[in-house]
């Protein structure tokens, strides 16, 4: 069994086929998923992809390149529709994204930070975007104590130092299709090092799909192609792969 643990299925790129690939992944072993939210619409989308598949699990946040015009409303959207919803199982995608000239960095900084805060007043797991910003995540996170709340770094892009410094916080880290690149040699090293008790895969989807197929659409059924990337890596079997990392996304997001 695969379990992807980020995922955004309510994006208008499946808006022609999203029943059709939803049901495609299931039968390439993928029985669970989570979908991510990343701006105010996306809450919405995330909501209505709950209600239509089974499979499906949701987190609600507000990307960094999408916080211009956030306001505090929006905290208390996604606080309404996160209590007393078990199938929201974490507060995401937050976090920083310095690549391109965006938002503010002291504006994306607050609005972590408030998303954070309100990760531990709602008791769930946080989804961490974190883009040419390593060390101010990092900052970020351990000032905020993040660690007493858990969650995933998501397509993790720093070292293989780094990554062992979150695992030792006790974050997991989310690796996918870059795995498979020729020059995701870093990537690769991480996956290395990284206890495979605290990696999950994910897809990102649309994006990031692996190689062969970079560049197209990407879905979750890719992920047996990342399980064989880390299994060749780690010496293992692709099924032992697929079986510790479901369990730790089961373990992630507090999933019985």
């Amino acid at each position: 069994m695969i379990f992807d643990t980020h995922c955004h299925y309510d994006d208008r790129r499946y808006d022609e086929d999203r029943d059709q690939v939803i049901e495609e992944i299931g039968r390439e072993g993928v029985s669970l998923f989570v979908n991510v939210s990343a701006d105010r619409e996306s809450l919405k989308g995330t909501l209505k992809i709950l209600e239509r598949f089974p499979s499906a699990y949701g987190a609600l946040g507000i990307h960094p390149s999408e916080i211009e015009g956030l306001d505090e409303s929006v905290m208390e959207e996604i606080a309404e529709k996160t209590r007393g919803n078990d199938r929201i199982v974490a507060i995401g995608e937050i976090g920083l994204d310095y690549w391109e000239e965006g938002p503010d960095r002291k504006d994306q900084i607050f609005w972590f930070k408030r998303q954070l805060e309100l990760a531990r007043e709602l008791d769930k797991p946080v989804i961490i975007h974190s883009r040419d910003a390593v060390q101010d995540t990092y900052d970020v996170l351990d000032e905020c104590r993040a660690e007493e709340m858990g969650g995933v770094i998501h397509c993790f892009s720093a070292s293989p130092e780094m990554a062992l410094r979150y695992v030792k916080k006790g974050f997991f880290i989310g690796i996918g299709g870059v795995v498979t690149f020729k020059n995701g040699k870093t990537l690769k090293e991480v996956a290395r090092v990284t206890p495979l008790e605290n990696i999950v895969l994910e897809t990102d989807c649309p994006y990031l799909s692996p190689v062969p197929h970079r560049g197209e659409r990407n879905h979750s059924g890719y992920l047996n192609l990342v399980a064989e990337a880390i299994a060749e890596i780690k010496g293992i079997s692709k099924e032992e792969v697929c079986d510790q990392t479901f369990k730790n996304a089961k373990r992630l997001y507090r999933i019985n």
